[in-house]
């Protein structure tokens, strides 16, 4: 749809877009959501300004949450990055547990029952309110970051309480130890039925599972350094970690695994599949002889158990799997580029948290969170672009919405990112997708975006702030999908502001852009937003905060994370 602009909204947009590198660092002092919204001014107190673009304290939100709110920033600045990030790690709120209800293939007799139980959107919807409301933000970004690396996807298998199950394996096990969490992804039946694991016999072993767990979910193709720059051979080649031989004694391991049948049902009842139960063992299908793999080996007469504790053992311990993991997880939360340094002090903390446990993720996260490179101000080749779920969500967060996700839900496939729909096992993007113009930095997100997919974005913030004044039917609840609100707007905090413009942009500043805009970019906002001279003193600050916001939510400097 074409939009129409203002010449005063034209000139603002293009000035946001310019990165000039200064930061106006201006005293927030009547910087102030009423309403229900914390005190800016609190929410910045005890925050030293960065010397580049944005204060520690709005970094850490970014990286620790799905987009700073003024009640994160406070209470950042009130605990500080050791408080905040053990309050953190022990807050709950996120599930899907009651979505995780199994149910038979053959269950639905309608279209709207198969849209609840056998399509992804109640679960992502689920994704989307818990992004935008609940409390453990940074166990649901680290959950987010294992689910786009441990990949299973509606793609390939549409059941609701199966990606339910799945995802709450990240949820439970983001801040727990990363055997565990392969162990409960192997036995996995809706991993099972995606990667071929589930019903994989000694007459036929699938090699689907058994390639992607290595190639993928733990030390990936190529030997690495403990800093993960790979190890080359004398002719500058990469090293293998593995060849098809060890492929093939990982699958002969791993069969014998099917999904547990629900109530009493025949084990031949193929309707009958639980998507929830972790798999059960069919000793006549397994391969009982002698395997080996990766230097293991397993001898003949093993049990199935045995077989699966050898392979994930193999793989967990792997050299390369603390720095294939740390990197990866540095790449979601940080930034696409890390440098070798960064990665190597995240990987001896996977290696070892100081205590001889290997594997602990919450001290993983915690490295890398408090990390020099993450708790810096970055040079111009670190940080990340937003993909297009942290886009909307962080928006979402910024604006005050309250929601169930349906609205999410039914904008992301438009987007390019699908949660729990992704392409391939190789998720939405490689995080080594290169930097356009450049040979050695990566910008692992822009893979989603093309002509398409931006002006789809633009729209989306357009129609969320601008548009929202005419009815809008994205957001109402929808039916058939359970309980369901529906997704509103806090707009009578923003209309709080009266006219008072300058609180109003250094709010959108602190929310959007990092407490990053030069003066000459502040001038031109304030031309924008008083542009807008509607009578009504409430419709007139709505309509500027509205703009105001557009325009921030669209600029590089809310897009790409610094």
């Amino acid at each position: 749809m074409r939009r129409i602009w203002t010449a005063a909204a034209l000139g603002a947009a293009g000035l946001l877009s310019a990165c000039d590198g200064g930061s106006s660092n201006m005293n927030l002092a009547d910087s102030r959501m009423t309403s229900g919204l914390v005190d800016l001014t609190a929410a910045n107190a005890g925050l030293s300004p960065a010397q580049s673009q944005v204060t520690d304290g709005i970094r850490l939100a970014r990286q620790t949450t799905f987009g700073p709110t003024p009640e994160v920033l406070q209470q950042i600045s009130k605990l500080g990055t050791e408080g905040w990030l053990n309050e953190q790690f022990g807050a709950r709120g996120s599930t899907y547990a009651d979505l995780a209800v199994a149910r038979r293939s053959d269950f639905c007799k309608d279209a709207t029952c198969s849209h609840r139980y056998f399509s992804r959107t109640a679960v992502a919807m689920r994704f989307y309110a818990n992004a935008v409301s609940a409390p453990d933000q940074l166990r649901q970004r680290v959950a987010f970051a294992l689910a786009q690396m441990i990949v299973a996807s509606e793609a390939e298998v549409r059941s609701a309480a199966g990606m339910a199950a799945f995802n709450q394996l990240f949820l439970d096990n983001a801040f727990g130890n990363y055997r565990t969490l392969l162990k409960a992804v192997t036995l996995s039946p809706y991993m099972g039925l995606y990667l071929n694991m589930a019903g994989s016999s000694k007459a036929a072993p699938s090699e689907n599972y058994a390639r992607e767990l290595l190639q993928l979910f733990s030390m990936g193709p190529n030997q690495l350094y403990p800093n993960g720059t790979p190890r080359r051979d004398a002719s500058g080649g990469t090293i293998p970690n593995y060849g098809p031989d060890d492929i093939r004694g990982v699958a002969r391991a791993l069969t014998g695994w099917d999904r547990a049948k629900i109530g009493n049902a025949s084990i031949y009842d193929t309707q009958a599949g639980d998507d929830v139960k972790p798999m059960i063992a069919l000793p006549d299908r397994y391969d009982a002889d002698e395997k080996r793999f990766l230097g293991t080996r397993v001898p003949a007469g093993a049990s199935p158990a045995a077989s699966v504790d050898a392979v994930v053992d193999a793989a967990f311990n792997h050299p390369s799997t603390a720095p294939f993991v740390s990197r990866h997880l540095i790449v979601h939360l940080v930034t696409a580029n890390p440098s070798p340094g960064y990665v190597g002090r995240v990987a001896a903390v996977f290696a070892n948290n100081g205590q001889g446990v290997r594997g602990d993720l919450k001290a993983v996260v915690h490295a890398i969170l408090t990390d020099p490179e993450a708790r810096t101000a970055p040079r111009a080749d670190r940080g990340k672009l937003k993909e297009p779920v942290l886009a909307m969500v962080s928006l979402a967060r910024a604006i005050g919405i309250t929601t169930d996700g349906y609205a999410f839900a039914g904008r992301d496939t438009g987007l390019g990112q699908p949660v729990m729909r992704a392409p391939s096992v190789f998720n939405f993007y490689p995080i080594d997708y290169p930097l356009q113009g450049s040979n050695t930095l990566y910008n692992p997100a822009s893979k989603l975006l093309n002509s398409s997919t931006v002006m789809r974005l633009h729209n989306m913030m357009y129609d969320w702030t601008v548009r929202t004044e005419s009815s809008v039917t994205e957001f109402n609840a929808p039916v058939g999908l359970g309980a369901a609100s529906g997704t509103r707007f806090a707009w009578a905090t923003w209309e709080s502001f009266g006219d008072n413009v300058e609180a109003m942009i250094a709010a959108v500043d602190v929310l959007l852009l990092g407490n990053s805009i030069t003066p000459a970019q502040r001038v031109t906002l304030r031309n924008a937003a008083l542009a807008i001279t509607d009578k009504d003193a409430r419709t007139r600050a709505r309509k500027r905060a509205k703009l105001l916001l557009y325009l921030a939510s669209t600029s590089p400097k809310f897009l790409v994370d610094r």
